[in-house]
C-alpha cells in the first residue's frame, strides 16, 4: 500500500475535488424530508437494520450511510476524503440524523477505530480504488461481530472490459487484475454531473469476481449469497436505458449481461 502512496494521495485529491460537485448533483432531498435513498435491492438483501451497528467503508458524502441511519441503524461512515466527510456531516445536520464519520483510508482504519459492528457495508464504485484486496478483506473480518455480516453491492467486474465511449459492446480493457494501477488523466465529464469536467487524475485497479470471492473466503467469511444483476445505478455505457425504478440497463438485444453484483457473507466460527 505504501508502494501506491502517490495513487492514494492522488485519489484523495480527486474525491476532495468532487465532494462539493456531488453535494449539488446528488439528489438527496429525500433524506432531508424524512425519507431515504436506499434502493429496493439492498433493502431486501440487507434486511432489518434497526438498532444494529453499521460500518460503512468508503462512504463518500454519506448519502447511503445516512439512508441506513434513517432506517434505524447506528452508523459510522469512513472515507479517505476530508472534504467529502464535511459534506456528509452537513447533510446529516440538515436531515436531522445521527452519524459518526471518520477520515481514514480503509487500510489505516485499525489505527483510528477499535470496535466491532453488526454489519460492515460498502456499495457501488468502491473496489477500483483499492490497491490491496487481501488487506481490504482482512479489515472487513476485523470489524465484524460474531453473528454479524458483510454486504457489498458493486458494479460487475465484467462490465469494465467494454469501451465506455462506444454505443456497442466493444471490448477495450482487460478483465484480469494487474498489480500496477491504470492511470486516468483528468479533463473528462463527472459521472454525476456531465457539465463538470474533472481536473484531477485518478489511479484505479481492476479486480475479477474470483479475486473478490477468494479474498473473502480466505479471511474466514462464508458466502451467504452472490447475486448478479442486469441493471446498475448510473449510465455506465452510452447505450444504456433508464428503467422506471431509477436503475439503468442495456437495450434489448444487448441486455443478457451482468452489470452489477451483490454479495453477503458472515464470519465462520473458529
Amino acid at each position: 500500500m505504501k508502494r501506491f502512496l502517490k495513487a492514494e494521495r492522488g485519489n484523495r485529491t480527486y474525491w476532495d475535488e468532487l465532494a462539493e460537485v456531488h453535494a449539488k448533483s446528488y439528489d438527496y432531498k429525500e433524506l432531508t424530508t424524512g425519507g431515504h435513498l436506499m434502493d429496493h435491492i439492498q433493502i431486501v438483501e440487507v434486511g432489518e437494520v434497526r438498532k444494529k451497528s453499521l460500518l460503512h467503508l468508503q462512504c463518500h458524502i454519506g448519502t447511503d450511510t445516512l439512508s441506513w441511519a434513517r432506517l434505524g441503524a447506528e452508523v459510522t461512515g469512513v472515507d479517505i476524503s476530508p472534504v467529502s466527510l464535511q459534506v456528509a456531516e452537513g447533510i446529516a445536520r440538515e436531515a436531522g440524523l445521527n452519524a459518526r464519520f471518520i477520515e481514514s483510508s480503509v487500510y489505516d482504519l485499525p489505527d483510528k477505530l477499535d470496535e466491532s459492528f453488526d454489519i460492515v457495508y460498502t456499495s457501488i464504485g468502491v473496489l477500483c480504488w483499492l490497491s490491496d484486496l487481501k488487506a481490504w478483506a482482512k479489515i472487513i473480518r476485523r470489524y465484524l461481530k460474531p453473528g454479524g455480516f458483510f454486504y457489498i453491492m458493486e458494479s460487475h467486474p465484467f462490465l469494465w472490459v467494454f469501451d465506455d465511449e462506444s454505443d456497442g459492446l466493444s471490448v477495450r480493457y482487460q478483465y484480469f487484475h494487474r498489480e500496477a494501477p491504470h492511470e486516468w488523466s483528468g479533463d473528462y465529464p463527472d459521472y454525476s454531473d456531465p457539465d463538470y469536467m474533472v481536473k484531477s487524475p485518478t489511479w484505479e485497479w481492476q479486480w475479477t469476481m474470483s479475486d473478490i470471492l477468494n479474498v473473502l473466503i480466505e479471511n474466514g467469511l462464508k458466502i451467504d449469497f452472490l447475486h448478479e444483476h442486469a441493471v446498475i445505478p448510473w449510465k455506465a455505457l452510452p447505450s444504456m436505458i433508464r428503467c422506471d425504478d431509477g436503475f439503468w440497463r442495456l437495450p434489448d438485444g444487448m441486455d443478457n449481461l451482468p452489470l452489477m453484483f451483490s454479495l453477503r457473507a458472515h464470519p465462520e466460527r473458529g
